[in-house]
């Protein structure tokens, strides 16, 4: 019998299982007494770890000279995240810093004078969001920024990332991301793109960058997420890609990126949030499924139900009221008056507050379980996964995934969670909510859409 090969990504895994094994069995071998002090979430430290770094970084973050504005946008938002702010004097510099990485001819680059980036153009509209005040949000040239995105518009229908640079499902999100919660998005810049990130689903089930690539959790969100705000997510084969993203939790709880690969913090969000996102697509899903959206009306009997697979299962327990909301991609569909349809720029909105009408797809509290305990650092920040260290990234995505989580239960938008659907204690460790197409705190969201439709 041929013995099984133990490759090197094997190894690391046996050793990731094991160092949180020894986490978790420490943690259910105490008293449920000490419990709360455990998985506090240690807001202070998070904050002070934070804001240090949005005030001055260390020489070695010298090599991410072209990400400053990520480095602004994933501090500001776990900022965001904690319900915490900053101070005047810091949050002007902030807004000064990034209007200086604003291109004259459109876009944000990677620093003051740097060529624009669609990432870096994502993550200073993002900060500018976040940070919410007028001077933040005027700052913004949108007529310049609409100019940028169209230059970066390919003939695949799919965007580029920079002149000159890679087409992919990323540079497809943060296009029309940034230009749909600025109202900026309109027909020509759509146009396309929905056919391009087709094109990158994969046998799989997920999302590649780019046809003929491996599905990939990051690009995942970023397809799914696009599709949604352009209104066409109904083409995309969503059972499919249920069937992969289920299967991306791992035995640690955590979620990992790819087929075979590690768990991994940010995932927490990149993938948990494809999860949080499907549950707003029950209409959608039903109708591939071939299964009734009028399900308050149907009472099958007991041969029936036990012909349904475990999928099917889950999905009919679909609240009723939802059933009056047309699906994603098919809004207006048979209406005469094709002005009755939604605008494109308010599919983020719209989406936000239909009601959930499906359970998470995911264990919840196994997720977070993993965030607390094993990406949490005690003196503030978090990290991939044991034996790592922290870094803003990492912070900024274990915290949008711990929201995700912590919401993916309430019915509507708005809604806190329930202390049951919270792991640990409920005043501690309870975030903030995250909008999931765009990965900016709610609130944050809707003021910035009533600033920029006033425009």
């Amino acid at each position: 019998m041929e013995s099984r090969k133990v490759t090197k990504t094997l190894e690391d895994q046996w050793v990731v299982e094991r160092r949180v094994r020894e986490i978790y069995d420490y943690f259910y071998s105490i008293s449920p007494n000490s419990l709360p002090n455990l998985i506090e979430l240690e807001r202070d430290k998070h904050f002070d770890y934070l804001s240090q770094g949005l005030r001055k970084l260390g020489p070695s973050f010298s090599v991410l000279d072209a990400s400053r504005p990520w480095l602004c946008y994933w501090i500001l938002h776990s900022i965001a995240l904690l319900g915490e702010s900053i101070d005047a004097k810091l949050e002007s510099d902030a807004t000064d810093f990034l209007t200086r990485c604003q291109d004259k001819d459109g876009g944000y680059g990677g620093g003051p004078g740097q060529m624009p980036h669609l990432a870096t153009t994502y993550a200073a509209v993002n900060s500018l969001i976040t940070l919410g005040k007028p001077e933040a949000l005027s700052s913004i040239n949108r007529e310049k920024l609409y100019t940028f995105l169209l230059r970066m518009k390919d003939a695949s229908g799919g965007f580029r990332m920079h002149d000159g640079g890679e087409v992919d499902v990323r540079a497809c999100y943060t296009a029309i991301s940034v230009a749909n919660i600025l109202n900026i998005v309109d027909d020509e810049l759509i146009h396309g793109v929905g056919n391009y990130i087709l094109s990158c689903q994969t046998y799989e089930g997920g999302i590649a960058g780019e046809p003929g690539s491996e599905a990939h959790g990051g690009y995942t969100f970023c397809g799914l997420a696009a599709m949604i705000l352009i209104n066409e997510v109904n083409r995309l084969d969503l059972p499919g890609l249920m069937d992969w993203v289920v299967f991306r939790q791992g035995v640690e709880g955590g979620f990992q990126g790819r087929t075979n690969k590690l768990v991994d913090g940010c995932y927490s969000f990149w993938q948990g949030a494809v999860v949080f996102l499907i549950q707003r697509l029950n209409l959608v899903v039903h109708e591939q499924l071939g299964l009734s959206n009028d399900l308050s009306t149907e009472s099958a009997d007991d041969s029936s139900e036990s012909e349904l697979s475990d999928e099917e299962e889950h999905l009919e327990g679909t609240s009723s009221h939802v059933q009056e909301t047309f699906p994603l991609g098919q809004e207006g569909a048979g209406q005469d008056n094709a002005s009755d349809s939604p605008k494109i720029a308010d599919t983020g909105y719209e989406f936000i507050n239909r009601p959930i009408a499906m359970q998470p797809l995911f264990d919840s509290m196994y997720l977070q379980q993993y965030v607390l305990l094993c990406s949490q650092i005690e003196v503030g920040g978090f990290r991939d996964k044991p034996g790592k260290g922290r870094d803003y990234y990492h912070t900024c995505y274990c915290l949008s995934g711990l929201s995700i989580a912590q919401y993916s239960w309430t019915d509507e938008a708005d809604s806190p969670p329930l202390p049951r659907d919270v792991f640990g204690p409920y005043s501690k460790c309870l975030l903030e909510q995250v909008h999931p197409l765009f990965n900016v705190e709610l609130d944050r969201y809707y003021e910035a859409r009533k600033y920029f439709s006033g425009l």
